[in-house]
């Protein structure tokens, strides 16, 4: 028995037990006392007057008001901000102040009402959260507290099992002690029993605490999330008011050099007032050059077709003489005398045919250089202005914008701008009015076009806002073979003049080639991989690898890598080519225009040509670009993929608003290189290029500011005068054939 006794274990962990069971309580009495002071504040929070009960006593002074005994709530504070003032004498201005009065002070006891909520709630969420983590750390460790008592009860059970095996053990072998090891059996399995009931206490205890853990972590959590919206709402006014005063301190900024520029504008108009008269003079005397080489050229060509007939009367008699000669009978001494004196005329003709054949290329050099010396003398950037009609949308218009001056020297050239009863004039190459047809358009442009099959690069662009006509001027209507635009007539001309020159020795390759530049994109729109259709996706910037690079050579031609070359030789070849293009390219609908053209369209047209006869060859190259049109957000109504595609079209165009503007003041530095448009443009607005711009504009009152910016950006260009003069076109070896060539500087 003594044995037994001094197996037994120490009772230090039910010790510890009981210690562990009042630390739970004490914890979960200390939880329910901090939750029932919780629900008390709520409960007092809720209880405070509403703002009705205290509209009474807003009258008074509001820094003696006591704030803890007033309450706003969400429909209280909506109704004060709707509050309107009370219908009464119109005239009695004491009542509105006093009502005004009453307002402004009832609004600033709630504005200090939602502060003083502000700050207590701050304080509130700063005094839970403090109070939440140091429960949390309390739970922690009391939770370790019960997992090490744990731990020492479950080492108790499994000692007091070891001990009942033995005393098992030893019952069988001491019978004699059989009553006491019953008794001490009995006493190991009530102990036992308290020990496993202790287990299950501690255990649900434990599931009580961490579940309370749980809860304190929830509301701490809802708390540090309301903390953190009113401290974003504070940051966010705060940014607020700073914008406020960045924006104050630009608009002082830009007002103030809106009043410089003023300054600046009036004094270069002064000095552009006193350039004008001077270039008026200078046009007269031009006029009377022009008019002299023309009664030249005339002449000219008068000697040539009388030349022409005689040649040909010539060879009639060449053919007659040689038909005498096979028929005529003669003896030998006579037919060889006769044979020798036929010989002797056939020289003759050759060689007053060679002559006649120097004389016509002579007399079709002079004209290639009065025709060439015409076009330089009305400028290398020329500018034309047409007006389009009034649509049906403009029906209610009762008076149109625009006037034409009658006056001889502004006989269609010079257009004059109605805006708030002042008229602008403005003075260009050529003006079309409202009433001018696609034929009195092109027939001002042809010689132009025939300058590319002289060997020079020409370019043709149409500019102007969104629904000038600009796409009918450059495109007309397909479905009206008289209303043919200029790249349609431009290209028939092309071919038509190349056929009539194969009589003399000439032949011409061409390639065509057509793209569009969408959201400063390029697009081939020649690519067999293209499918007609707006729907296409346009984001990607290469179709399966290709990259369309702008490159320019050292000769001022332009090349586009992987662009699509067309071989044509034919005007139905390249009428198809360009009915294909004009379905691919990107059209949209706006408020200002029905079918307005989301991208600028090129088309380039090469020529190649050899004459066979003197070995000699020509370059020349042809640009018919439609500009996409410039428009205002706020009358287009653009959004989403239209919005993306007007900042585009403005950002390209402004583009090439500064690329004139430096050219004007010829400045170093060019921009060509700020958008695709300019880049590609760039040997067509300098070097030996020959440029012509129609600028479109709208005759009704709502587009008169856009009419005027165009017309505005149509007079810089007229005065931009390019770089180089007297330059050949390009050709390779040989003398000038008799309908191309130049062999001499203009």
């Amino acid at each position: 028995m003594s044995s037994r006794n001094q197996n037994r274990p120490p009772h230090s962990n039910s010790n510890k037990k009981v210690g562990a069971e009042e630390v739970v309580k004490d914890k979960r009495s200390s939880i329910e006392i901090e939750a029932e002071k919780l629900e008390k504040q709520g409960v007092a929070g809720r209880a405070r007057a509403p703002l009705s009960a205290m509209v009474n006593n807003t009258t008074s002074d509001s820094d003696g008001t006591d704030l803890n005994n007033i309450e706003f709530t969400k429909e209280d504070i909506e109704s004060l901000l709707n509050e309107k003032m009370k219908k009464g004498n119109p005239y009695n201005n004491k009542i509105k102040v006093d009502q005004m009065v009453d307002l402004i002070k009832r609004l600033k006891l709630c504005v200090r009402w939602c502060v003083h909520e502000n700050e207590k709630l701050q304080s509130a969420v700063e005094s839970a959260v403090k109070k939440s983590c140091d429960s949390e750390i309390e739970m922690k460790n009391k939770t370790e507290e019960l997992n090490d008592t744990i731990s020492d009860m479950r080492e108790t059970i499994s000692f007091l099992e070891e001990i009942n095996a033995k005393e098992k053990s030893e019952k069988l072998v001491a019978i004699d002690d059989n009553l006491n090891l019953q008794q001490c059996n009995s006493s190991l399995q009530s102990d036992l029993k308290s020990a496993n009931e202790a287990y299950r206490r501690l255990e649900m205890e434990k599931a009580i605490i961490v579940e309370s853990l749980n809860d304190t972590r929830d509301l701490n959590k809802e708390l540090q999330d309301r903390l953190k919206s009113l401290k974003d709402s504070q940051n966010e006014s705060i940014k607020h008011k700073e914008t406020l005063a960045n924006e104050l301190t630009c608009l002082r900024e830009e007002l103030k050099k809106i009043v410089d520029d003023r300054d600046r504008v009036q004094g270069r108009l002064n000095a552009v007032i006193e350039e004008r008269e001077n270039y008026i003079k200078f046009k007269y005397e031009t006029y009377s050059k022009l008019d002299k080489l023309a009664i030249k050229t005339e002449a000219l060509e008068e000697t040539c077709s009388s030349q022409k007939a005689k040649i040909t009367i010539l060879e009639q008699k060449l053919r007659v003489e040689r038909e005498k000669l096979e028929m005529a009978d003669l003896s030998a001494v006579e037919t060889r005398a006769m044979s020798e004196e036929h010989k002797r005329i056939i020289r003759e003709l050759q060689d007053r045919l060679a002559d006649k054949e120097i004389q016509v290329v002579e007399g079709e050099k002079l004209r290639k250089k009065l025709h060439n010396t015409v076009l330089e003398l009305k400028g290398n950037i020329r500018v034309f202005c047409r007006v389009r009609p009034l649509l049906r949308e403009d029906r209610f218009e009762t008076n149109m914008v625009v006037s034409y001056p009658t006056s001889i020297d502004m006989l269609d050239r010079g257009i004059e701008l109605v805006q708030n009863g002042q008229k602008q004039l403005f003075t260009f190459d050529k003006v079309f009015s409202h009433e001018a047809s696609q034929h009195d358009v092109f027939t001002e442009i042809s010689q132009l076009v025939q300058s590319a099959l002289d060997g020079y690069k020409v370019c043709i662009f149409a500019y102007g806002q969104t629904g000038s006509g600009k796409t009918y001027t450059m495109m007309g209507r397909p479905d009206a073979p008289d209303l043919k635009g200029m790249i349609p007539l431009s290209l028939e001309q092309i071919f038509q003049t190349s056929q009539s020159l194969k009589d003399q020795g000439w032949n011409f390759k061409m390639q065509a080639s057509m793209l569009e530049i969408y959201n400063e994109t390029i697009k081939d729109l020649l690519s067999s991989n293209r499918s007609s259709g707006f729907d296409q996706t346009r984001a990607d910037n290469s179709v399966h690898g290709k990259q369309y690079t702008i490159r320019h050579d050292k000769n001022g031609n332009t090349h586009v890598l992987d662009l699509t070359i067309v071989d044509v030789s034919s005007p139905n070849e390249i009428s198809s080519l360009l009915e294909k293009a004009a379905q691919i390219r990107s059209m949209g609908r706006t408020q200002m225009n029905e079918q307005s053209s989301r991208s600028h369209f090129v088309v380039t047209l090469r020529m190649c040509g050899i004459n066979e006869n003197t070995e000699q060859q020509v370059q020349g190259v042809l640009n018919l670009i439609d500009l996409a049109g410039s428009e205002r957000l706020s009358k287009s109504g653009a959004t989403g993929d239209r919005l993306k595609e007007a900042q585009a079209i403005n950002q390209s165009l402004s583009s090439l608003s500064n690329v004139i503007f430096a050219l004007a003041k010829k400045e170093e530095h060019i921009p060509f290189r700020d958008s695709k448009l300019t880049h590609l443009l760039q040997p067509c607005l300098e070097g030996d290029s020959k440029t012509l711009m129609f600028v479109n504009i709208s005759p009704d009152q709502s587009s008169i500011d856009e009419s005027l910016c165009s017309l505005r950006f149509a007079a810089r260009v007229n005065a931009v005068k390019l770089g180089f003069h007297g330059v050949r076109p390009r050709h390779t070896q040989g003398a000038m054939s008799p309908a191309l060539a130049r062999t001499e500087k203009y």
